[in-house]
């Protein structure tokens, strides 16, 4: 048994026979893993006893040494035990728990019927009424590519925001292109706008009849009336539509609208396929990855995925198909149906489509199973080969474990920051990362001076001179790269000397040639383009600038929201800060409706009509 606390063996003698759900966790009170229960005290007391089925699964022994402490939850049914898991899950993200690839929530088409000129957009974000949801997708990439579609088949707008179009009340590109009817400028009142929308409505919803009969109508209607360019962009969309379509429709499946879904499962991880079938056609087909899989039945990998892709009842089917041997449909659709809010069925495919198709499900399964398997083999391996090519062409002591990376961020020298992001063992550590409002005195931008300011700054802070708890400015890194060349070499080697650490070697990763710059030596080092350390240091090159130009986003949006705001009569310190936190940023706060600006807590409506007239007069100047 693990060193567990005396309390908690005393509780493994009074669990409950309930259901509900239990929690491992270490010593620091990490979450290790969180698990559901038909049985709180058999199944809990099953991972402490010898000649367990749990005892030949490595990854579950592993886990229990760490096991420190436990606790649970008790819950009236097992249903109510597996959304409670679920909740917990995503709450803790548990090291041991079955991880899908990337563990984030899935993207979703989103049609924003509750705006007046609704947008097509790809969201993560949780969902709110008054707006049509379509997926989930396992791939953000599949998302984007049919919005783009829609896109040129529809020309819907583009713009960000609840209203349409810039503050500069001008129309964007798009129109001018033919992707889009400005709306911000008139040009399309709300009801015909409204009824395109619903075209892609339908087409979204696996229902396009009439569309292309409707399309190729006004088609012939415009070349017979010599109207040649709008014919011809009709034709183009007509060619687009036809083209989503096709990639759309599949064989008549027999089924109205299910899920089927299919598993391969071996070592450590499991692919599952969820093919998609909408009005009796196999319209589309999810891959997801599956890692921490390993000595867990077919069973539990499935309840276990269906927790987590159906963790919302948007694009939930009425049927879920899932192979024969699947032993928990009754729970799993008593679960589905209570996130729904209507009936679900989990039916096994025994027989007839339901049989071909989780064949098909399998079958696909296997072989994305061995894709996936040797991408992650691949992507394991990586980072230890990319460390040993850096250790080797750099001449360093030692791998070089710890690597700290800095950008400067700044628009002709206003609002100029600096970033440190760090990858341990050739992985990003973003808990580690830190960012630096720069100090800069005022005069011509000096990147080089920021460059020395910033990595100063940080190594000021090393060996005990750091913030009190500060656990990565108390670490050195085995390796200092900054993005820039010779200059900004030059610049943090000359401050590590100042600050009298030696021996810390530094290089830069210039943008231009991807060529690697030393101290004192003239000419950068050249790396081969498929090479694993500099596709390693090009990662951490990267990954320091967009932290950087993120945060130089928000300081220059605070400063210039506030700016703005300071010319507006009756906006004082308080209003100013509850709108800046209203809208975030400069141009959602210009493009914000009068309705929009009436709902800011502590914001009058005579104020929030004044400010609003006040921001769409200053779009017009």
């Amino acid at each position: 048994m693990p060193q567990i606390r005396q309390s908690n063996r005393e509780l493994l003698r009074t669990l409950p026979d309930q259901p509900g759900i239990y929690v491992f966790r270490d010593e620091s009170g990490r979450v290790l893993y969180v698990g559901k229960a038909k049985s709180l005290r058999k199944r809990v007391a099953s991972y402490f006893q010898k000649g367990s089925p749990r005892d030949g699964n490595l990854r579950i022994a592993t886990m229990v040494k760490r096991i420190h402490d436990f606790d649970f939850v008790t819950t009236a049914s097992e249903s109510e035990a597996l959304l409670l898991e679920a909740n917990f899950i995503k709450h803790h993200r548990p090291l041991y728990n079955i991880d899908l690839r990337d563990d984030k929530s899935y993207p979703y088409v989103a049609v924003t019927l509750d705006e007046e000129f609704p947008r097509v957009i790809v969201t993560r974000k949780p969902h709110r009424p008054g707006v049509a949801y379509f997926g989930p997708f396992a791939n953000a990439g599949m998302v984007r590519d049919t919005i783009e579609m829609l896109g040129r088949i529809f020309p819907f707008r583009k713009c960000r925001g609840a209203s349409p179009g810039r503050h500069t009340g001008a129309p964007c590109l798009n129109y001018h292109i033919g992707l889009c009817l400005a709306p911000c400028d008139g040009k399309v009142d709300a009801v015909e706008y409204r009824a395109m929308i619903n075209r892609v409505v339908r087409l979204l919803s696996g229902q396009p009849e009439g569309l292309v009969e409707s399309m190729r109508e006004a088609m012939d209607r415009a070349a017979a009336g010599q109207r040649y360019e709008e014919a011809a962009v009709l034709r183009d969309r007509l060619r687009a539509l036809e083209h989503l379509m096709e990639k759309q429709q599949a064989s008549a499946t027999g089924l109205a609208s299910a899920d089927v879904l299919g598993i391969h499962a071996e070592g450590e991880f499991a692919n599952v396929q969820v093919l998609q079938v909408r009005d009796g056609m196999l319209s589309d087909r999810q891959s997801v990855f599956l890692k921490n899989a390993g000595g867990e039945t077919d069973t539990f990998i499935l309840e276990q995925f269906i927790l987590r892709y159906y963790a919302t009842p948007v694009g939930l089917p009425s049927e879920i198909v899932v192979p024969s041997g699947f032993t928990k449909a009754e729970m799993i659709a008593e679960f589905l149906s209570g996130q729904k809010g209507t009936r679900v069925q989990v039916r096994a495919a025994v027989r007839g489509k339901r049989r071909e198709l989780a064949a098909m499900a399998d079958r696909n399964a296997a072989l994305a199973f061995e894709q996936d398997r040797l991408r992650e083999r691949e992507k394991q391996a990586r980072p230890a080969r990319a460390l040993a090519e850096l250790k080797e062409v750099l001449g360093l002591p030692g791998t070089p474990s710890r690597i700290e990376c800095f950008d400067i961020s700044n628009i002709g020298g206003a609002y100029p920051v600096g970033s440190m992001v760090v990858f341990e063992n050739g992985r990003p550590a973003p808990d580690q990362y830190r960012k630096f409002a720069v100090r800069r005195e005022p005069g011509p931008p000096d990147d080089f001076a920021m460059m020395a300011e910033v990595v100063g700054r940080r190594f000021a802070r090393l060996a005990g001179n750091g913030s009190p708890g500060d656990s990565s400015f108390s670490r050195q890194p085995d390796l200092v790269v900054v993005d820039g060349g010779a200059g900004q070499v030059s610049a943090a080697a000359g401050m590590l000397e100042i600050r009298g650490i030696e021996g810390m070697p530094v290089i830069g990763l210039a943008k231009r040639f991807e060529e690697i710059y030393l101290p004192y030596r003239k000419e950068p080092l050249r790396l081969s383009v498929g090479s694993d350390a500099l596709g390693l240091l090009k990662s951490l090159r990267d990954e320091a600038h967009r932290f950087a130009v993120s945060f130089h986003r928000q300081r220059r949006d605070r400063q210039v929201s506030s700016s703005i705001l300071d010319g507006i009569p009756g906006i004082g310190p308080a209003r100013k800060h509850a709108i800046l936190k209203r809208f975030g940023s400069p141009e959602r706060f210009l493009e914000a409706s009068r309705d929009e600006l009436e709902a800011v807590p502590g914001l009058p409506a005579k104020v929030a009509r004044d400010v609003y007239a006040y921001i769409h007069k200053l779009g017009k100047d």
